[in-house]
Parts: structure tokens; sequence; C-alpha cells
């Protein structure tokens, strides 16, 4: 069932009585576009959506937005300014017209100048970062996300089935990355998730490593793809490593104890796990493994409009899981100067375990090419 604005936009007032402020502030990104169901540009212009603890919510929008924010259904009062003019005028309006004293902001989205204006605007306001609490909102993911994520992962995977099938001795990491990426959007992607990770050799080691246009693949090289498209303003986040022509004994150990600790974290999920409890499972496995040495990263993070949410899968987060969590389970090994392997899954916790939203292949590939 699709939610009205009203409906999306009362959560956020719950979210603002729960927090003791006067109201929530959004700006645009993941949490702005989920409540209104509409996605705007986030750029030099202040562009703001106020929904108090009680009553009507407000809006500050720049007059050359107007009318793409008719489409909203927003009934609120609606504050917009010019360019020309500067926005000082419309921000004491808003100000002056919500009556708060306490104001609940993204703290990893709101930019400085924003928060700037608003402190301009009302020198006693007292602002709090209430991320966490706004954008838990989006950790339960709806049957219609699930969907889109869906659509995402599948367009993702045959992406990434016809890039592979494409990989030859000799090509450059970038020549890899030009076709992944062509593949995206003849498949049907609106757009990348991020800009695809396409590591080789040595470079598979960086666990955020960038394509190189002057190092050639070569036999015996691991191959790290790690990549995702984006459908109906959903992400997907996978990685798969594979080797080209062959793999030495030591590959094959390395890939062997980073699929058990990526089907470990598997095994242990359900409904009530904790984030702690997952990547302490995956961890341990690869703590127990020769290569604990190679550990650089938690085990993954929570999935969904943007790659990088809540659920953070890390020791020391006891953040309990709900059904409808989707989450990356993506251990890795990285040994600097010499290779890197990581196998990414996207997760849907369910009540009773969970679904595996990713289905290409994880087992040791060594590509002919």
């Amino acid at each position: 069932m699709r939610h009205s604005v009203s409906d999306r936009l009362s959560q956020y007032a719950t979210v603002a009585r729960n927090l003791d402020v006067g109201a929530v502030a959004l700006v645009p990104g993941p949490n702005f576009t989920r409540a209104l169901n509409h996605s705007f540009m986030s750029h030099e212009r202040p562009f703001l959506l106020v929904i108090p603890a009680r009553g009507p919510a407000a809006a500050l929008v720049p007059n050359l937005e107007l009318r793409s924010w008719d489409l909203v259904g927003f009934d609120g009062a609606v504050f917009d300014w010019r360019d020309q003019d500067g926005y000082g005028t419309a921000f004491s309006g808003l100000m002056d017209h919500l009556g708060i004293s306490s104001l609940a902001v993204e703290g990893q989205v709101m930019r400085v100048f924003v928060h700037h204006a608003l402190k301009t605007a009302q020198p006693d306001l007292r602002i709090v970062d209430g991320e966490t609490a706004i954008s838990g909102l989006r950790m339960i993911k709806t049957p219609d996300d699930i969907s889109a994520m869906r659509a995402a992962i599948e367009i993702s995977e045959r992406a990434l089935a016809r890039t592979l099938d494409a990989v030859r001795i000799g090509q450059t990491e970038k020549d890899i990355e030009q076709c992944l990426i062509q593949a995206l959007f003849d498949e049907g992607a609106e757009d990348m998730a991020f800009h695809p990770i396409v590591a080789a050799g040595d470079n598979s080691a960086r666990p955020h490593a960038h394509a190189r246009a002057e190092y050639a693949v070569q036999p015996g090289d691991a191959l790290l793809i790690d990549f995702g498209a984006r459908k109906h303003g959903f992400a997907a986040d996978i990685t798969r490593t594979v080797f080209l022509r062959h793999a030495s004994d030591e590959g094959r150990a390395v890939y062997d104890t980073v699929l058990r600790a990526n089907l470990r974290g598997l095994n242990i999920t359900r409904a009530g796990v904790t984030a702690h409890q997952i990547d302490d499972a995956v961890t341990g496995v690869l703590e127990a493994s020769p290569y604990g040495d190679r550990i650089r990263t938690k085990t993954g993070h929570g999935l969904g409009r943007d790659v990088h949410e809540a659920p953070y899968i890390m020791r020391g987060n006891h953040m309990v899981l709900p059904a409808g969590t989707v989450y990356t389970n993506e251990p890795g090994l990285y040994d600097i100067g010499n290779f890197g392997v990581r196998i990414e899954d996207d997760v849907l916790v369910t009540e009773d375990g969970y679904i595996t939203l990713t289905s290409f292949p994880k087992e040791l590939t060594i590509l002919p090419c």
C-alpha cells in the first residue's frame, strides 16, 4: 500500500516528539525523497522541509523549483525565494511561522550554510543531530522498496554476466569498467548506485580501489568488481571476485575462507539478531584462518535509497535487526601488494531467517578469457 504525503510526514512528527524537539528538518537526499515520494537536487540553493511535532509541515523552496514542487501534493505553508533576493527573508518567515525553539536535523546530510541560515533567522534555536532516528525510518523496507531493490539487483547481475563474458587478458581495468558501465545502462539501470570498483592483481587488495588505465590484466590475477545499479530510487551493491585463467593455491585458500565467512553470516541472520552478532560471526571465521592479518573492513552496512545506511554491521553495534532490514554481507581479505578477495550479497532479514536477494554464483570462478 502506498502512503500519502501526510501519512509519511506524520512519521517524522513522531520522531520529533520522541526526540523532544519542536520539529524535524529534512533537506534533499534519501529521507527527503522518502517523505515526499519525489526527488530534488541538492545544490547551492537551500531547500528545506520542516515537520513539526504537532501541526502542519512547512517548506522553504527555491522559486525556480515551485512548478516541480506542485507535483508533490504538499498542502503546508511554502516560503519561496529568488536568487536575486537571497534566502534570508524566506528563512526568517519560515521560523516565524513555525514558532519552535528546537529542531532535529540530518547530521550527515545537512550542510553548514543551511545550519547557519537557520541560526541567523533564529539565534536562540537549539539544533540537534537527529540522524539516527530520522534515517532509522528507512531501515525497514516496504514491499515496494524490496521490489525496487530486486529490480536493481537483477539489472546488476545481468550486467556482471555480460562483463565477465567479455573479459580478455590484456584489457585494462578501465576497459573492463567501461564495459560494465555500458552493460548496466543497456540492462535498464536508471543510474549507477556508485562508481564501480574494478580492480585486478595488486589493486584488488585496496578495498576502495580505482580502475587503472595503465594496467593490463594478467593470467592469475584476482579481478574484484564491486558495483550496483540504481532503479526506482533504490540501489544494488554486489561484489564478486574471479580469477583469470588460473588461481594459485593461496588464491583458492583465501577465496574459500571468505566464502565460508559469507555463508556463516547468512546462517545466523534472522529478525532479532544484532549487527554485532553478525559481524562477530563473520569476522570470527576470518580471524580463525591463517589470513587474519588481512582483515581491513567490517562485514557490511544497510542498503536502500543510500548505498551505505543503517544498520552498520560491525562489532560494538548492538542494534537489533528487525524483519525488513536489508544489509550487505561482504567479508573480505586484502594482502597489500598481492591481491584481495571480497564476496558481497544483499540480504533481506525475515522473521525466521533471511532471503539472499543476490543470486549471482559465488563458487570459485576461473575465467578462461
